[in-house]
C-alpha cells in the first residue's frame, strides 16, 4: 500500500523517488497523484516526506486535485529536467539534493536519457537508480490494496460482467444461416470485428476503456492464449470462443480481468470434455486458496492436475504450445499484470497476503484442433483471510440460441 512506500524505500536504500510523465496511463504517477489530466509532470518524493508535484502552469488546478504539494512551472516540467533548473528549483523544493534516487514513470526514451544525463551533470550528488520490471518498489507497494482501491476494482468487475452479459444476449439473439453462421442483419454474416466494436462501445458508455486491448477469438485463434481474434472471422455455432476482457477505468485507472469460454448453440463432445477438465481444475484451485500461501503453490497444483489427464504443462515440458501453457494467475491493479506472480520460478515473496487482488485462470489450448478454453475470475484476499470473488458471472459453456 502507499503507506508502505517509505519502508520500502528504506529497505532498498533509496533516499528519494523521481517519477516522470503523464498522470494518465502511467501507473507510478497515477498511484501517487490519483490520475487526472496532468501531462509531462515531474514528481519528487524524499523518503519520509510528502511528494512534490511539478506541473505546467496551465494544469495547476488539475494537479491540485492530487492533494500533493504542487509547484506550477512556466515550462513543461520534464523539459526543466534538461536544464540547471532541476538543481536550482525542482530537487531543492523537495528537500532532496543528494543520495540514491529511484527513477520511474513513462517518457520518450531518448528524452529521458538526455534528462538523466543532465541530472548527473547538474546534480553530481544524486545517484539515479533503475529497477527491474517485475519487482520494483511500486509493484511492491501496489501488491496490496486498500479498501478504496478494491472498491474501484469491484466496480470495474460489475461493469465488465454487465458488458459480458450484453454480448451473450446479443450473440444468442442472432439469426443463424443454414451453414451455422450467425447473421447480424438480413443476410450479413456476423464477424469477430463486429462483436468487438459493440464491446468497445458498451464499455465506453459505462466509463471504461481497453488500453491493453481484449480477446474475442474463435476456433483456432481460441487455441492461442493471447491471440486477440481475427476481425474477419465469422461467428459460427459449435466453435469455441475465448472471451478475455480486461478493461480499466477511463483515464488509465484500475483494471479488472475476466474470461469465459463459450460455444454457441451446441458443443462437440470433445470440446465439452476439455471444458469440463478446465472447470474442474478451476474449482479445485479456488477451493484450496489459503491466505499467505505462495502463489506458485497453485501453479504446481494446476500442472499436476492437468498432467494426470495427460495434458502438457510447464512442469515437465519446455514452453509447451498445447495443453496448459501459462501460469495460474497474476495480480491486478493499475497494471493488468502485476505482483504477486504465480509462475513456477516465482520467489516465495509472491504470496496471497491480505489486500492482494489476483486472477485465477486455468486453461487448455489446442490450436491445431481449432479450440481453446480458459476460465478466469478476479479474487480479493480479505483482511480476515477469506477469498472474495469480486464479480460473479455464470460458467455456462454452451449458450443456447434464442432463434
Amino acid at each position: 500500500m502507499k503507506t508502505d512506500l517509505d519502508l520500502l524505500m528504506q529497505a532498498r536504500n533509496l533516499d528519494g523517488l523521481l517519477v516522470i510523465g503523464n498522470a494518465e496511463h502511467n501507473p507510478p504517477m497515477t498511484y501517487l497523484t490519483g490520475g487526472g489530466h496532468v501531462s509531462n509532470a515531474v514528481l519528487i518524493k524524499k523518503r519520509g516526506h510528502v511528494a512534490v508535484l511539478f506541473c505546467s502552469q496551465m494544469e495547476r488546478e488539475e494537479a491540485a486535485k492530487s492533494g500533493l504539494k504542487v509547484v506550477p512551472l512556466t515550462l513543461t516540467p520534464t523539459r526543466e529536467l534538461l536544464t540547471d533548473t532541476a538543481a536550482k528549483l525542482l530537487f531543492p523544493k523537495a528537500g532532496l539534493i543528494e543520495g540514491r534516487v529511484g527513477v520511474y514513470g513513462h517518457a520518450d526514451v531518448s528524452t529521458a536519457l538526455l534528462a538523466f544525463s543532465s541530472l548527473e551533470k547538474y546534480m553530481p550528488g544524486l545517484t539515479l537508480v533503475g529497477e527491474g520490471p517485475d519487482d520494483n518498489i511500486f509493484l511492491r507497494a501496489m501488491e496490496t490494496k486498500d479498501q478504496a482501491e478494491v472498491a474501484r476494482i469491484r466496480r470495474m468487475g460489475a461493469i465488465t460482467t454487465e458488458v459480458v452479459a450484453l454480448v451473450a444476449d446479443y450473440l444468442t439473439s442472432c439469426a443463424v444461416r443454414a451453414d451455422e453462421v450467425l447473421l447480424k442483419d438480413g443476410d450479413t454474416p456476423l464477424t469477430v470485428g463486429d462483436v468487438k466494436s459493440k464491446i468497445s462501445l458498451w464499455l465506453a458508455e459505462r466509463g471504461a476503456e481497453t488500453p491493453e486491448g481484449f480477446i474475442f477469438a474463435i476456433g483456432r485463434d481460441a487455441g492461442v492464449p493471447h491471440s486477440t481474434g481475427n476481425p474477419d472471422d465469422l461467428l459460427r455455432l459449435g466453435r469455441t470462443i475465448v472471451f478475455d476482457i480486461y478493461p480499466a477505468e477511463a483515464g488509465g485507472g484500475y483494471f479488472y480481468d475476466f474470461t469465459r469460454t463459450w460455444s454457441l448453440g451446441y458443443a462437440t463432445p470433445e470440446a465439452q470434455k476439455l471444458y469440463d477438465e478446465v472447470k474442474a481444475v478451476y474449482d479445485k484451485v479456488c477451493g484450496s486458496l489459503e491466505m499467505n500461501a505462495p502463489f506458485k503453490k497453485y501453479q504446481q497444483l494446476v500442472c499436476e492436475e492437468f498432467e494426470k489427464a495427460g495434458r502438457q504443462t510447464p512442469l515437465h515440458s519446455s514452453s509447451p504450445v498445447e495443453g496448459y501453457v501459462h501460469s495460474i494467475g497474476h495480480g491486478v491493479g493499475l497494471n493488468i499484470h502485476e505482483r504477486p506472480w504465480s509462475g513456477l520460478t516465482a520467489d516465495e515473496s509472491n504470496r496471497l497476503q491480505p489486500g492482494v487482488v489476483m486472477t485465477i485462470e486455468p486453461g487448455l489450448y489446442y490450436p491445431n484442433q481449432g479450440m481453446g478454453f480458459r476460465i478466469e475470475d478476479t479474487y480479493y484476499v480479505r483482511p480476515d483471510g477469506r477469498m472474495e470473488l469480486l464479480a460473479e458471472y455464470p460458467y455456462d459453456f454452451v449458450l443456447k440460441m434464442k432463434k
